[in-house]
């Protein structure tokens, strides 16, 4: 008697799915400025890439969006942004590292980061996020949707993307070129298509709006699906496990 009892409540537990304690759910921090930052609904249509990754993913990652308006490697340690994520940081978390829009602002000494600096607050972010036994990956920054004389997307963030990379290599970490990527794709659209995924919006169709915008560094939400995609092909190409098998079906 007392072996059918041990039985039937072994078979419970199993179609209950209580016989394995489930695995603890994946989160992925997103660190970084604007373009990837979660805006509020009196900044829209402004839309960071950052809102719409977690879409595609399936139950079991998190994606936690602590990228900030105005933020650079040197500004959001600083504000104590960094402590609060190094505070909730548990082993097989991820840290989506992207800055460099406002690390080049020399005329604001509270953001500014020199390349060499910037490098080396990089490598720093990579360090505390390893100590935490979580994965660092680094992104270069989105391209501005600016074109030079021939019509080809101009790298106004060469000294920054270019010492992102430097970091990957030299620390092994990760790397998805979103600078590449975006430029690539504004070349293929060219200057008045790709006003389409930028912040061009008239007041006209949206009233929270104080004037019509023109704005060449900022998504709206078509382009920050098409750029959170990118980020997703970026996870794909660099074999990031285990968010790729996290990953929905294309």
């Amino acid at each position: 008697m007392m072996k059918k009892i041990v039985l039937a409540a072994a078979v419970l537990l199993g179609c209950c799915g209580m016989a394995k304690a489930p695995e603890k759910e994946i989160t992925v921090y997103l660190i970084g400025d604007s373009t990837c930052a979660t805006k509020s609904e009196s900044a829209r249509p402004e839309t960071g890439w950052g809102e719409k990754l977690g879409q595609h993913f399936r139950k079991g990652v998190k994606v936690d969006n602590r990228a900030l308006n105005g933020r650079s490697t040197k500004s959001f340690r600083d504000q104590g942004h960094w402590d609060k994520i190094l505070g909730t940081l548990r082993p097989g978390d991820f840290v989506f590292i992207q800055f460099g829009h406002n690390d080049q602002k020399e005329s604001d000494p509270k953001r500014y980061s020199d390349p060499e600096t910037f490098g080396s607050n990089l490598k720093r972010y990579i360090e505390e996020t390893r100590a935490k036994g979580a994965v660092p990956v680094l992104l270069t920054s989105i391209a501005r949707r600016k074109f030079d004389a021939k019509g080809k997307p101009a790298q106004t963030l060469r000294r920054y993307t270019s010492v992102t990379r430097q970091v990957a290599e030299q620390t092994a970490t990760p790397l998805i070129d979103m600078d590449a990527k975006t430029r690539a794709l504004l070349e293929e659209m060219g200057p008045e298509a790709s006003k389409s995924i930028y912040l061009w919006a008239k007041k006209s169709d949206y009233p929270n709006l104080k004037a019509d915008k023109k704005d060449d560094t900022h998504l709206n939400p078509d382009g920050a699906e098409r750029y959170a995609s990118m980020v997703v092909d970026g996870i794909r190409e660099q074999q990031i496990e285990p968010l790729i098998e996290n990953l929905k079906k294309k």
